[in-house]
C-alpha cells in the first residue's frame, strides 16, 4: 500500500508586529501583516486541497492552533513546539506519520500545486529533496523518513547565505534532488525585486 504524503506548511499566527519582522521594518507593519496574510491564502488556495497529498499546518505559538479563526482554511493544524528552526522542524518530521513529507514556508509567494508535485515525485528516487532560495536558504525541504537519516539539521545557520549548504552537508551520502529555485521574502528590497517581477510577468503597464 502507498504511504500517504504530507504537505506541512510552517506558519506563525498572522498577527500585526509577529510575522515578518524584518519585512516589517522596510514597509512596515501593516503592509508586510497583509503581505503575510494574502501569501499563506495563495498557497493553501493553490496547494492545500489537492487529493495527491494531506496538507498540515504547523503553526506557531503553539495554542494558536486552537484558534480556527485565525487560519484561511479549515486544516488540520499542530503546533511547531520549542527551539529554533531546525529543532522545530525536525520534531514535525519525526512526529507524523510514515510516508514523504514536504515542508515549506508560508512566504513563499510564487509556490504552486505543480512545485509540491515536483518534490514529492522527487522523493520517488531520492533520500531528500530541496526547494533553494536565491539567498542561500531554501523555501522546501522534503524527507522519504526512511531510517538512519541522522541530525539533519544540527549546527545549521539559520537566516544566512549558508543554511542549504548547511543541511547538505549533514546529509553527505544521501540521495539529493533540487526542485524549483523561488524567492523567500524577507526583507523590502526581496519584497520589491518580487513586485517588480510579478508587474511585469502580468503584462507591465497595460
Amino acid at each position: 500500500m502507498r504511504r500517504r504524503q504530507y504537505l506541512i506548511v510552517f506558519a506563525k499566527a498572522p498577527a500585526l508586529g509577529r510575522v515578518k519582522t524584518r519585512l516589517a521594518r522596510g514597509i512596515g507593519a501593516g503592509a508586510a501583516l497583509a503581505f503575510y496574510r494574502r501569501t499563506l491564502a495563495r498557497l493553501l488556495r493553490r496547494a492545500g486541497r489537492d487529493g495527491r497529498w494531506r496538507t498540515v499546518l504547523a503553526v506557531a505559538p503553539d495554542g494558536a492552533a486552537r484558534n480556527g479563526r485565525l487560519w484561511p482554511m479549515k486544516l488540520p493544524r499542530v503546533g511547531q513546539g520549542g527551539g529554533d528552526l531546525g529543532a522545530r522542524m525536525g520534531r514535525v518530521f519525526r512526529d507524523f506519520p510514515p510516508g514523504p513529507a514536504v515542508i515549506v514556508g508560508a512566504d513563499i509567494p510564487d509556490v504552486t500545486a505543480a512545485h509540491v508535485a515536483r518534490a514529492f515525485a522527487a522523493l520517488g528516487r531520492s533520500d531528500a529533496v530541496f526547494g533553494a532560495a536565491r539567498d542561500g536558504g531554501y523555501w522546501l525541504i522534503g524527507l522519504r523518513r526512511g531510517p538512519r537519516l541522522g541530525h539533519i539539521f544540527d549546527n545549521v545557520r539559520w537566516s544566512t547565505g549558508g543554511a542549504l549548504d548547511d543541511t547538505l552537508a549533514n546529509l553527505r551520502g544521501r540521495r539529493i534532488a533540487f526542485v524549483d529555485t523561488l524567492d523567500d521574502i524577507d526583507d523590502a528590497a526581496a519584497y520589491r525585486r518580487w513586485r517588480a517581477a510579478a508587474h511585469e510577468r502580468q503584462g507591465g503597464t497595460r
